[in-house]
């Protein structure tokens, strides 16, 4: 019997398969570490997010939702610069866009001259999602806001909320369920 020449690393699980004992293991183990580095780069990962969102506003409803950048824009963003602060979505002319977000130039010497770190960024919906979020708008009390821009493989996407301004007893409430948890987490942690 004539056993098939292997040049080179296996092509498949079932060549994987073929190699028995540690020799087999390391293969696989090398190839499944692979997998997983490239996973990490293009797993989700956070580039930037509203930290006091939860703390202002208790959210009602949420979107994915795919945003439209130049190229300087998303290295930036790679880089974890910019900042959501302040940042809301409005609806206008049957499309979303995210205001007050700020993105500073990817590299300031190379920046264009006209380039604006604050400028309207569209956010790209289905008409449906765009309908309901111009109805949230409508109603009174309600705001829509980014909470975080982060990526979905090679994509650079926003999650944004529908939400509902706190005010102080909702906050207070907020803060002593806050207080209990981590009492409770201490306590347990001593015992």
């Amino acid at each position: 019997m004539r056993l098939p020449k292997n040049d080179g690393p296996p092509k498949s699980a079932r060549q994987l398969r073929r190699f028995g004992g540690v020799a087999g293991f390391f293969l696989l183990g090398f190839f499944a570490g692979a997998v997983a580095i490239k996973g990490i780069i293009l797993s989700c990962m956070t580039l930037v997010e509203y930290k006091k969102v939860f703390l202002k506003y208790a959210p009602i409803e949420s979107f994915s939702a795919g945003i439209e950048l130049s190229g300087q824009e998303v290295k930036s963003l790679r880089n974890k610069l910019g900042s959501l602060d302040g940042a809301r979505v409005v609806v206008r002319g049957g499309e979303a866009f995210i205001v007050g977000m700020t993105i500073p130039p990817y590299q300031i010497a190379n920046a264009k001259k006209n380039y604006d770190p604050e400028r309207g960024r569209r956010l790209l919906l289905a008409k449906k999602e765009i309908a309901m979020l111009a109805d949230a708008e409508a109603k009174k009390g309600l705001t829509i806001v980014p909470i975080e821009i982060y990526t979905s493989g090679r994509l650079v996407k926003a999650r944004i909320a529908v939400v509902r301004g706190k005010n102080k007893t909702d906050h207070r409430e907020d803060l002593k369920k806050r207080d209990a948890m981590r009492e409770t987490e201490r306590v347990l942690k001593n015992h």
